[in-house]
């Protein structure tokens, strides 16, 4: 009896011992109001030891967190996860272009879908399935955990635009990508910041902007830019949620799968927040005093049939990085989820 006795409490002893505390850090350089931002406090933060509690783990993780650019900027966001500035947090894809060119494929691939959920489902199994996907975050040192994103671009402008031949000579605010997707109209691109929109238009830098409503609307864009029309040319993934390898590595495999687990509910999560937003600035756009068209059907057609062969120019810039691999994948990923895409850029 005194063997049993011993044994058992050698045993409680060593699940005691094998219980971990993980003292971690969420940062982002953006702030929590946000949806890719806020769900990483209100989802992922606020879940973690819930979930691993209602698994039986005894592992635990204390959290500090540091939202809107306390440690550091958007332009390093790879960097500070990278690096171990934080453990964890919001990487924008979106501006690593040359470390992270794969990550923008859907910048390259316009005109594919509005459904922001799907899209980022298909992006979250692709890197799963694609080690082309994978390399890039692990040559920065980083685990990603589930990517975020915004939901389809439209044109606000100061004039209506009731045609393609509206944009003829326009200066329209389109940076990075976003500007191959209007200089064959004949518009001009001018490059800018959704903190810069307002300004640039309010003092003749540009005569509208290619922009997503959940960014412009809070941003009041409708005053300078009152004419609103809604084209759809795509919804996007511009980051994701990431953690530091070298920490991912010293986590037990409880604490892995939760965040495993929490990094996919994250992506759908903040996704269908983003476009309740869409939805509720979209409705609220004439209350403030904008005038809400549709581009026609056949002005949309002949913009997405006229665009240059985008994909193609980002493949053959990638290619060494497997670009054809990825566009291939995307595209077939978008026709097997029924997405019904306007281009198809694996075909052009």
């Amino acid at each position: 009896m005194k063997t049993t006795f011993a044994a058992l409490t050698l045993s409680a002893l060593a699940v005691t011992a094998q219980a971990e505390t993980y003292e971690l850090t969420m940062a982002s350089s953006h702030p929590t109001v946000l949806p890719w931002v806020g769900q990483l406090s209100t989802l992922v933060v606020a879940e973690t030891n819930t979930r691993l509690e209602a698994m039986g783990s005894e592992d635990r993780v204390e959290w500090t967190e540091a939202y809107g650019g306390s440690l550091y900027g958007f332009k390093d966001t790879l960097e500070a996860v990278g690096d171990g500035l934080t453990d964890a947090g919001w990487v924008g894809t979106l501006w690593e272009g040359s470390k992270m060119p794969l990550q923008n494929v859907t910048y390259f691939t316009p005109f594919v879908s509005d459904d922001l959920v799907g899209t980022l489902k298909i992006m979250n199994q692709l890197h799963r399935d694609l080690p082309e996907l994978q390399a890039a975050w692990d040559d920065q040192n980083v685990v990603f955990l589930g990517a975020s994103g915004v939901e389809t671009y439209h044109l606000m402008t100061n004039f209506p635009v009731n045609s393609l031949a509206d944009l003829q000579g326009r200066k329209i605010l389109a940076p990075g990508p976003s500007a191959n997707w209007i200089a064959h109209l004949g518009a001009v691109p001018v490059d800018g910041a959704l903190p810069t929109y307002y300004n640039q238009i309010q003092t003749g830098v540009a005569d509208g902007v290619v922009v997503i409503l959940t960014g412009a609307f809070p941003n009041k864009h409708y005053e300078v830019a009152p004419y609103v029309t809604l084209v759809g040319i795509g919804a996007h993934m511009t980051g994701g949620l990431g953690i530091n390898k070298d920490v991912w590595d010293g986590l037990s495999d409880d604490v892995r799968q939760v965040l495993t687990e929490l990094g996919e509910e994250y992506t759908v999560v903040h996704a269908e927040e983003v476009m309740e937003r869409y939805e509720t600035f979209l409705a609220k756009l004439p209350e403030v005093g904008a005038t809400v068209t549709e581009l026609p059907e056949a002005d949309i057609a002949a913009w997405a049939e006229t665009l240059p062969n985008l994909a193609a120019d980002w493949v053959a810039a990638n290619e060494d990085d497997g670009a054809a691999t990825v566009l291939s994948a995307y595209m077939d990923a978008v026709k097997a989820a029924g997405l019904n895409p306007r281009i198809d850029w694996s075909a052009r």
